[in-house]
């Protein structure tokens, strides 16, 4: 290592401890937590490479259009007919109150860590970078498999409007996907290419590779469609609606486990809680938000309010106009307002569908990217992946990528196979994400927080983690196999690259600072990390107590650069030509000093300085400032 390379990190050292184990040493390296110090220091980074173009409007525009599209237009009628029966709105606010318990801890931890990445930022943070990477691999599953499934569903709209608008019926070779599963087995269909659905996926791509601020534009307007277009279709079904179709409201059980009754209605809120999904992607956008760590809970919370009450409007109209045991089709919203004999509402109905769709996977496209993005800048994927286009501001390689596999995947996959494998992926993920705002409840009490889940840091959170583990309970076999499958492709992967390039792990070198090394648990007297004295690290550094922190006071003067009447200008202007010599860190500012405010500048490693390391400390050379909490 050159004399002229400093690392920067923080957290436990990557170093091996003296007389630590092989085996406890890289078993410490899986479970190596993403500290906030480094998240702030990722956001400083990242301040110049995207648009901060995203307020709460926007924010709570990228939640809803992402959440209400295949809840309302499919998911609805299959609770309806097979589960619920009329009932169905009360699984609607069944699901809403399990996903609002989520949907609180990812607000909390977003007004926390403000950093693109969701809830794979979030575990890093908690429970470490094994667990961290298996939640990011499984997102790709929510967000690029999502897309893909949503992309099917388009298509399935698409050929419907056709029909219906124009009189046209498109050919089912070039509209449905060759490979279908069939009871336990993938088989061929007959069926060449769902074009629509890769055409969809590629446009979408395209249109996101030109800027986060056209995009947001476009899926305003078409949030802002589908809603009123929901709304118009809730008060125009209204004067159609029978008494005699909510009765019984709850249908008898079959005999079957979920087959209506209290079961049927308890696996109907666990069915139609995956309407709600969606939410979660406001969080990826973190880099692109103004001032996220306000706008980012409001955005959530907001996506969850709204869509929570056109759900229950919409079910509610819908088992009124249509009996419940009719709307197991694939469009039971265009079937109910059939119904009622207004061909303009069927095409508005439709309209309505191909824009929700659109705007979902407009915004799980820009979600999965963000995701990548944070996995490439952590060193776990390849850098390529982290790659920002210098004039649109956009995560290009990892956009063109993510668009690029998920039309694909739309257009030769079944839908049932993809649907499955995304809701699998998003649980663990909730699940992750609750016992993470636990975990910083106690590791991180005094970090400050916008918005905390209410009720203590155990009630709520704990009743989200539980609920998260029963409806994984509940997913069918084959997508717990897949699920597995998926995982073990994953950890390879990791094994094979993201354990040897981790940041946090690995830590690369940064020649243009002249500081070295910075734990969060760094003492002053001793460079005590954790409760051990890090030997191999001093060593390696060639950095003794003494060394630091001399031009700003002396061992056996009175103490304090203020009592010998220097001021902090001329004390850090001592400290660099001192770093410049030795290359080492070399003075410290208390929070909200400057160079002229004469306050402040306390030596590091001589008698004198005996108070914790301030929360804020300002690199000699004038560099970066990085968050790191006092010594307790």
């Amino acid at each position: 290592m050159d004399d002229d390379e400093g690392y920067y990190y923080t957290g436990q050292t990557p170093f091996r401890k003296p007389n630590e184990s092989k085996l406890h040493y890289h078993a410490r390296r899986l479970v190596s937590i993403q500290t906030l110090s480094r998240l702030e220091y990722s956001v400083e980074e990242a301040e110049s490479k995207f648009n901060r173009a995203l307020g709460p409007v926007e924010l709570t525009f990228v939640g809803l259009g992402a959440v209400v599209g295949t809840g309302v237009f499919v998911i609805l009628g299959n609770a309806a007919a097979t589960q619920t029966g009329p009932s169905v709105t009360v699984a609607f606010i069944l699901g809403g109150i399990v996903s609002g318990i989520a949907a609180l801890s990812y607000a909390e931890m977003a007004s926390m860590i403000p950093i693109a990445g969701s809830a794979y930022t979030y575990a890093y943070a908690t429970v470490g970078e094994l667990p961290a990477w298996i939640i990011g691999w499984n997102l790709i599953l929510e967000y690029m498999v999502g897309a893909a499934t949503v992309s099917v569903g388009f298509s399935s709209y698409f050929v419907v409007f056709v029909s219906d608008a124009f009189g046209q019926n498109l050919s089912s070779k070039w509209t449905n996907a060759p490979i279908i599963w069939d009871e336990n087995d993938f088989r061929m269909s007959g069926d060449y290419f769902n074009t629509p659905a890769f055409v969809i996926s590629i446009l979408v791509t395209t249109t996101l590779y030109f800027g986060i601020r056209f995009t947001a534009k476009l899926n305003n307007v078409l949030v802002a469609f589908k809603m009123v277009a929901l709304t118009i279709m809730i008060f125009a079904m209204i004067p159609s609606i029978k008494n005699e179709n909510y009765h019984p409201y709850i249908p008898p059980n079959t005999g079957t486990y979920g087959q209506f009754g209290a079961t049927g209605l308890l696996q109907g809120a666990s069915s139609v809680f995956f309407a709600y999904i969606g939410f979660d992607s406001v969080s990826t956008t973190a880099q692109e938000a103004k001032d996220p760590q306000v706008n980012l809970p409001i955005g959530i919370m907001m996506t969850l309010i709204i869509s929570a009450i056109v759900y229950i409007a919409i079910s509610a109209v819908t088992v009124g106009v249509a009996n419940y045991l009719d709307l197991g089709g694939g469009s039971p919203l265009v079937y109910t307002v059939r119904l009622t004999g207004m061909r303009w509402l069927v095409i508005l109905t439709e309209l309505a569908a191909l824009a929700a769709t659109i705007s979902v996977i407009v915004v799980l496209l820009i979600s999965q990217p963000r995701v990548f993005y944070a996995m490439s800048n952590d060193g776990l994927i390849p850098r390529v992946f982290s790659r920002v286009h210098p004039r649109y501001k956009t995560p290009y390689v990892s956009t063109l990528v993510s668009g690029i596999l998920s039309a694909f995947f739309g257009a030769l996959l079944p839908i049932g196979v993809l649907s499955d494998m995304s809701s699998v992926g998003t649980i663990m993920a909730f699940f992750v994400v609750n016992i993470g705002v636990i975990i910083l409840r106690y590791t991180r009490k005094t970090v400050p927080r916008r918005f905390k889940v209410p009720g203590g840091p155990l009630l709520l959170p704990g009743i989200g983690a539980a609920s998260s583990l029963l409806l994984l309970q509940g997913a069918k076999r084959e997508a717990i196999i897949r699920l597995l499958v998926w995982m073990a492709v994953g950890i390879f992967v990791y094994v094979v690259y993201g354990r040897s390039h981790s940041e946090v792990n690995n830590p690369r070198p940064i020649t243009d600072e002249p500081m070295r090394v910075l734990h969060e648990n760094y003492s002053v007297n001793t460079l005590d990390q954790g409760g051990y004295i890090d030997d191999d690290l001093r060593r390696r550094l060639g950095i003794t107590p003494y060394d630091i922190g001399q031009p700003c006071a002396e061992e056996g003067e009175e103490g304090s650069r203020q009592q010998s009447g220097i001021s902090l200008g001329e004390c850090l202007s001592q400290a660099r030509e001192s770093a410049t010599e030795i290359q080492k860190p070399a003075a410290i500012a208390r929070v909200g000093a400057t160079e002229d405010d004469g306050q402040g500048c306390s030596s590091i490693g001589s008698s004198t300085a005996h108070e914790p390391v301030p929360q804020r400390v300002a690199l000699a050379d004038g560099g970066r400032s990085i968050i790191i909490p006092p010594q307790k």
